[in-house]
């Protein structure tokens, strides 16, 4: 239960996320039109991105939450809330600018990163994972358990992107938008891991089969669950919230015109 999980498809797949990365930023960085060197510390935050996957879904992270709802938690976590703006903040807009050619892409993904989309299709996807029949599912079938992750990191980036956007094309919400964004987005965490706080049984049989760690009962690992969702993952968001507002209040003392185009 302490493993590290090797699984190759999903180690190669890492693996070949970072290569393709340094490749393509790197050596090959010269067949990317419009290219230019990366800065230091943007290659940084795609690898600490990266870094968060891999204790996601490698480290004893992984192995552990088939036996505790709390770590399964702090996995989702890395999933969706540290590791995608990142891996979105670490790449640069040269990098992305070859999907564009692809016909209706522009199109398609403004409308699936705008803040309504994005904010319904996370939250959607991520509270019915957390129904206890799906949720349940993901810890039976490997199939499903890959896909709900697939799932949560893919519609983790769309939330992400109105914050973090790389492409000009598909560009970030409008900063005062922002802001609201942000704020809303801290209520379904809020309320689905105060769901999981306050339940009175628990919730995924699951956990009430398998091997107790660290003395902990269910309903009280359940609790500790909730608490995880509930207060890192608002805090990620109003802690983003802050460094927007921040930023947004220099840029009115620098130039107090440049409000007007927010």
């Amino acid at each position: 239960m302490y493993t590290w999980n090797w699984e190759p498809g999903l180690v190669l797949g890492l693996i070949a996320q970072m290569s393709l990365y340094l490749g393509c930023t790197g050596p090959l960085r010269r067949y990317f039109p419009g290219s230019a060197e990366v800065p230091k510390h943007q290659i940084q935050l795609f690898g600490l991105g990266w870094l968060c996957l891999f204790a996601a879904l490698v480290s004893p992270i992984d192995t552990l939450s088939d036996y505790l709802l709390s770590m399964h938690m702090i996995q989702h976590l890395l999933l969706t809330l540290i590791a995608p703006p990142l891996l979105l903040l670490g790449t640069p807009r040269w990098l992305f600018r070859p999907l564009l050619r692809i016909p209706g892409s522009i199109v398609i993904g403004k409308l699936l990163t705008s803040v309504i989309a994005a904010f319904i299709i996370y939250n959607m996807t991520f509270s019915l994972w957390h129904v206890p029949r799906y949720y349940e599912l993901t810890l039976n079938n490997q199939l499903f358990h890959i896909l709900e992750h697939l799932m949560f990191f893919a519609t983790a980036a769309l939330a992400w992107w109105p914050i973090c956007s790389p492409l000009d094309e598909i560009p970030v919400a409008p900063v005062g938008l922002q802001i609201f964004y942000l704020f809303f987005q801290s209520f379904p965490p809020t309320i689905l891991g105060a769901i999981l706080t306050f339940a009175e049984i628990p919730l995924y049989p699951h956990y009430t089969r398998v091997a107790r760690l660290w003395g902990m009962t269910p309903l009280v690992d359940q609790q500790l669950a909730g608490l995880i969702m509930w207060i890192p993952g608002s805090l990620i968001f109003f802690g983003v919230l802050s460094i927007v507002f921040i930023r947004w209040m220099a840029r009115e003392e620098i130039d107090p015109r440049l409000a007007k185009r927010v």
